[in-house]
């Protein structure tokens, strides 16, 4: 992984027999469940040291996203580095925030070894702040930028484009 890329959070997901498709390996769409764990995992975690003025520490993102409020998916973007067969032991999912807007964040992601030396998928998301009434989105809070920019790191690098 590249040194730019140092995840700030790294969750182990294990891949089940079910994951494997007809070619042996993990199949493409369950990579996308992969980056879904880590990410429903991170917004369920405390905050600890990313909690900011209006957050506690032992708040959620989630729990700073409220009741009326949602993040939805806008957008995924993957790329396939290599194959990832079934084993016994778990793979990593590195996630971090790559982009903070107004209303919206992206997460990047890397699936690989624990300590990062095989990459096997690297990934963004880009999610929106909604209002589950008006279904419009809306700003993210000075607490929700706080812990998102905590868990901040460098956009990622896929192959296909060119390096800024």
């Amino acid at each position: 992984m590249d040194s730019k890329q140092q995840p700030r959070l790294q969750f182990p997901v294990q891949i089940r027999f079910d994951d494997i498709d007809s070619y042996g390996h993990v199949n493409n769409v369950t990579f996308l469940t992969y980056l879904q764990d880590a990410r429903v995992q991170l917004v369920h975690r405390s905050l600890g040291s990313a909690a900011g003025a209006g957050a506690a520490e032992e708040d959620t993102f989630h729990d700073l996203v409220g009741k009326d409020n949602f993040a939805l998916v806008g957008r995924h973007e993957i790329e396939y580095l290599q194959p990832l067969n079934f084993r016994p032991v778990p793979v990593y999912v590195n996630i971090w925030v790559t982009a903070i807007g107004g209303s919206s964040f992206e997460f990047g992601y890397s699936v690989a070894e624990q300590d990062g030396a095989k990459v096997y998928a690297q990934a963004s998301t880009g999610m929106v702040l909604m209002n589950k009434s008006t279904g419009k989105p809306i700003r993210l809070t000075d607490a929700q930028h706080h812990a998102l920019a905590e868990w901040s790191g460098d956009p990622v690098e896929f192959r296909r484009r060119p390096k800024s």
